[in-house]
């Protein structure tokens, strides 16, 4: 009796222990789970990852936690409105573009023989701010109908080590298993610019497994992924970064002839009088970017909301607003300053309130604005008695 009675409180007891592991084990995985930096990052992609296949027409792909963050960054072709026809002008450029990235995304089977005929890895649009790069980069998109990667290097970043460099293997990993894709890096010099011995060590360990990468080292050499980078400045960029982006094309100030189609573009689905002048508009609009055509056509655009309310307060209501004359184009322009050029100005201001905050021995000292227009005051002369 003694020896059944030992052994059923030794079962009890080993009952007891498994039981305490099994509610340790949980509240372990449990706390662990909660303690996961990305798990809110990783619900929400998920979810978006089922939406994308949903609209894709393809099956839910097998993904890790990490390629689930990146999948937050995809972009389906079908939600991009931007096509080759809505960019006015660069026609030489488009077809190139068309040439050279679309049609190896769109028609692989032409480009399967040999190795010198192949989908591009790399494309760099360079030039000034304003003339239509990252519009450029979405037509891509559109008109190949790959799946766009907007990658943003905030996401990449982490502060859990060895989590960066496994986030930018998930955007190759990623774009493979969604192929045609195209992984476009907007502002690419703030990302992968020349390497300082300053840069930080995480930062430097991403841009050499971005490289290895991009290179086909550990990945397939031939899907169908392109990287696609956007800048301002090129002479930023890493020597080793501008060897694999063989395909270069200058997006440049537009020409009188580009100007007049941006205008055309822009104001396609407005209401415009009849018989405008695009040629001469163009032409006063010298030295505009792309962005600063759009921007004035938008301040002209309230020129009849302006003259709709002028009626109204003189008891001559209308009942909608007249449309936009050449007039009112001419008249914006004549008030308008180009982006470079408002920039230079500020810094030409900027730097005389500089030297004005200078002392005799060139020692700098700040000066508020308030101040500034103190001493602006003290200068006025004193009235005179009569």
């Amino acid at each position: 009796m003694r020896s059944g009675s030992g052994e059923t409180k030794l079962v009890q007891e080993l009952i007891l222990y498994a039981a305490s592991a099994a509610l340790s084990c949980l509240v372990m995985f449990v706390g662990l789970k909660q303690l996961d930096p990305n798990r809110d990052a990783a619900k929400k992609a998920l979810e978006h990852k089922k939406e994308i296949a949903k609209r894709l027409g393809r099956p839910l792909v097998q993904t890790n936690s990490y390629e689930d963050i990146v999948a937050c960054d995809v972009v389906n072709p079908d939600h991009i409105d931007v096509r080759f026809d809505t960019i006015g002008g660069l026609d030489g450029i488009k077809e190139a573009l068309y040439e050279l990235v679309i049609l190896p995304l769109q028609r692989p089977e032409l480009f399967s023989r040999g190795k010198l005929l192949g989908p591009q890895k790399g494309v760099l649009l360079y030039g000034p701010p304003g003339t239509g790069k990252t519009m450029l980069a979405k037509a891509i998109a559109k008109e190949s109908g790959a799946v766009f990667i907007n990658v943003r290097v905030a996401n990449l970043m982490s502060k859990w080590f060895g989590d960066a460099q496994k986030l930018v293997s998930a955007v190759f990993t990623l774009a493979q298993k969604l192929q045609p894709a195209i992984i476009f890096i907007d502002e690419v010099d703030s990302f992968l610019g020349q390497r300082k011995s300053t840069d930080h060590e995480a930062l430097t360990n991403m841009k050499t497994e971005f490289m290895s990468l991009w290179d086909g080292f550990t990945t397939d050499h031939d899907a169908r992924v392109m990287v696609l980078a956007a800048t301002n400045r090129p002479s930023e960029l890493d020597e080793a970064i501008l060897r694999r982006l063989p395909q270069a094309f200058e997006i440049g100030m537009p020409n009188r002839k580009d100007r007049a189609a941006i205008l055309k573009v822009v104001l396609k689905d407005e209401k415009v009088e009849d018989g405008i002048d695009y040629d001469r508009v163009a032409a006063l609009c010298d030295g505009y970017t792309g962005s600063d055509i759009l921007e004035f056509c938008k301040k002209a655009a309230y020129l009849p909301i302006r003259d709709l309310l002028d009626d109204e307060k003189l008891g001559k209501p209308s009942p909608e607003p007249r449309p936009l004359s050449q007039a009112d184009l001419e008249r914006v322009i004549a008030t308008t300053k180009k982006t470079n050029v408002a920039a230079n100005e500020y810094s030409r201001l900027s730097s005389s309130w500089q030297r004005q905050g200078e002392d005799s021995d060139g020692s700098h000292v700040t000066i508020t604005l308030a101040e500034l227009l103190s001493k602006l005051v003290n200068l006025q002369p004193e009235p005179r008695d009569p």
